[in-house]
């Protein structure tokens, strides 16, 4: 999926669609983001040193997951109910390609719980567990 397909089942816009393109492939929704300097969210984090925030990381491991309920999602807004587990293990700069790989856990109801990875150059860079709820309005 690219961007124009990602906007049919997400409703972010402009600077908050933090995803280039995914893909689901045996259950696992990928990823990707380039991450450009202009980035709104590098601007004074950290200057001379830009570093992507976590919220930053775990909002692409959100959207990414988004992938996996193409079909659920459609007219419906994902909101995030809590993040577990969330480990930074290395930083993410400017240049950098965020591959992201996520998985739904389980469901009930409007619920859903996932588990996602972000990966730079194959290193782990973002861990976490988080839950969201899809919402009709």
């Amino acid at each position: 999926m690219n961007q124009e397909e990602l906007k049919k089942i997400l409703p972010h816009r402009d600077n908050m669609l933090l995803i280039d393109e995914a893909e689901l492939r045996d259950g696992v929704a990928y990823g990707t983001k380039t991450i450009h300097p202009d980035e709104f969210f590098l601007q004074g984090h950290f200057p001379g040193n830009p570093v992507v925030p976590g919220v930053i990381l775990c909002e692409i491991l959100g959207q990414s997951t988004c992938v996996l309920l193409s079909e659920k999602a459609e007219g419906a807004t994902p909101y995030f109910t809590g993040l577990d587990k969330v480990r930074f293990k290395n930083t993410v700069h400017p240049g950098d390609v965020l591959k992201t790989e996520c998985t739904i856990i389980k469901h009930k109801g409007p619920f859903y719980w996932a588990s996602g990875k972000g990966f730079v150059d194959g290193k782990l860079c973002v861990s976490a567990e988080f839950s969201f709820a899809l919402m009709k309005e």
